[in-house]
């Protein structure tokens, strides 16, 4: 196979984007720039310490007061809690929790087996939305989708006697630019969650945000990333591929299909029972008034206080844990326990960047929260916000292309969330817009240019996928490809965004529009 050819073509979009490129390069690395943030937080708390604001914080009623963090009494209790303060981080142990039922059923083999089944039986009619809809539940994996989906979707596009190409940007549209769109509950819910409610506890200590607060509104978002994406591909890429691509790779180079062993349709197919069963067994004990998961106070299902509520993360954990043990044992990938803890621990070694990132995270969190700085930036965005008297829909649609921006530079996810959070989250619920919205927005500007950056990790990957079928593609030919889809979804999506706030439908569990409810 060919190197990436990286020399994009002339005009000023990748022009642009070959700019972007270098800056993004010369960015530090996420956990650095959370350790470079801390210190940032600490110098400007001993600065504006002995400053008098006449904003008051809304918490006490009381003028803001930013605390210095650079004293020695600041300085002990800092190190004396460093410990204390990563093990409390919010997002670490929700993540983990989650990626350890997920590992599970990732190497069992039941993730693939299910892609497998699903493309392997679709009709070619439908072959475009149903590669696109196996994209977006397949961020339940992880990244199962960049590893197994984009490469099937050229595969059985070839098969089918399509432009492979074309199968390819498919999957990459629902894998990438539909990654906030998902009908099935996955890490990253709680994962921005876990941003979101220490963001808004700076305006509000007591507030409270469920994990699947934009459940909703990501769940309708598939339908609407599945059109766009069936469009797109079917009416604007692939007949510009046929007329200018032609396909030149050596067919016998791509990767087989592979025929699923009767013993792996036979897993498949006791370990979906078990999850039927599971989800059934769930509801009935559910339904009755008394139920040990309803608020003891209220009997309600969807009250904070609910066991329910408190227990979604260890239910996801365990929506992927048991089918993927029953898959492992009837399909003789897992012999003994053994076998599934290891796939437990390959599931945290694949962690083990994340953790090192939230390590600085949680400490710049800590410091922006304990200096009081974050209300005071959120008080006075605030300000400037109901200075300019912009509607609240234009406020929202600057986050999501802000965010969109921003997102061309750094592709972590929780890593951009993490630092927006503090800022977009108190800003925007002064003015009165709530988290539960910001964060719909967040996701929107995300998933949006995701298809779109070479920075994105899994993007040379997919420009070698494509290599397969046409040996001249670059940087360039699969941004050209991709942005049709870049642009429309930002666009389109945030308009559905506003119409799903104009309408008034629930964003997710105990989700609101406004700030105070």
């Amino acid at each position: 196979m060919e190197s990436v050819h990286t020399e994009p073509p002339s005009g000023l979009v990748y022009r642009l984007l070959g700019h972007i490129e270098r800056v993004g390069n010369k960015l530090p690395d996420p956990a650095m720039l959370f350790l470079f943030s801390l210190f940032v937080v600490w110098v400007l708390s001993a600065l504006l310490a002995g400053v008098e604001f006449a904003d008051i914080d809304p918490r006490s009623g009381e003028p803001i007061r930013v605390v210095n963090l650079l004293t020695g009494p600041a300085l002990a209790s800092f190190l004396s809690n460093m410990v204390t303060i990563f093990t409390s981080f919010a997002p670490l142990g929700v993540v983990l929790v989650a990626m350890l039922g997920v590992g599970v059923a990732d190497e069992a083999g039941y993730f693939n087996t299910s892609i497998k089944l699903l493309l392997g039986t679709t009709s070619t009619a439908l072959l475009t939305p149903v590669v696109v809809f196996v994209g977006l539940i397949s961020h339940s994996a992880v990244d199962a989708g960049y590893v197994l989906v984009i490469p099937l979707g050229g595969i059985i596009f070839y098969a089918a006697g399509r432009h492979p190409l074309a199968g390819i940007a498919a999957a990459f549209a629902g894998v990438s630019g539909g990654f906030s769109a998902n009908p099935v509950p996955s890490a990253l819910d709680p994962l921005l969650q876990g941003f979101t409610q220490p963001a808004a506890q700076l305006v509000a200590p007591e507030m409270l945000v469920n994990p699947l607060n934009n459940y909703f509104f990501t769940a309708a978002s598939s339908v609407l990333i599945i059109a766009l994406g069936w469009f797109i591909t079917d009416r604007v890429i692939e007949p510009r591929l046929n007329a200018e691509t032609p396909v030149d790779g050596d067919a016998e180079e791509a990767p087989d299909m592979g025929t699923l062993e009767p013993r792996e349709r036979r897993a498949f197919w006791w370990a979906s029972a078990v999850l039927v069963l599971g989800l059934v067994i769930l509801t009935l004990t559910l339904i009755p008034e008394d139920s040990a998961f309803r608020d003891p106070a209220t009997g309600s299902l969807n009250s904070f206080s609910a066991p329910i509520m408190q227990s979604i993360v260890p239910l996801i954990f365990l929506l992927f844990l048991i089918p993927g043990v029953v898959y492992g044992y009837v399909s003789g990938v897992f012999k003994s326990s053994k076998d599934m803890v290891a796939a437990m621990t390959r599931a945290m070694e694949g962690m083990a960047y994340y953790i090192v990132m939230a390590f600085f995270c949680a400490l710049f969190v800590h410091a922006f929260g304990a200096s009081n700085i974050g209300a005071l930036l959120a008080v006075k965005g605030a300000a400037g916000l109901q200075a300019l008297a912009l509607p609240g829909g234009v406020t929202i649609v600057g986050i999501i292309f802000l965010t969109a921006f921003v997102n061309l530079f750094v592709g972590s996810a929780s890593a951009k969330w993490a630092l927006l959070a503090p800022i977009f989250v108190p800003v925007l619920m002064q003015v009165g817009i709530s988290p539960d919205l910001t964060q719909a927005a967040y996701r929107v500007g995300d998933s949006s240019s995701n298809i779109i950056t070479p920075l994105m990790p899994y993007f040379p990957l997919v420009v070698v996928y494509c290599q397969r079928y046409v040996k001249s593609t670059g940087i360039g030919t699969l941004t050209s490809m991709m942005l049709p889809y870049s642009v429309t979804f930002l666009v389109v999506w945030s308009g559905f965004l506003l119409l799903y706030w104009a309408l008034g439908i629930p964003l997710g569990l105990q989700a609101s529009y406004g700030y105070p409810v």
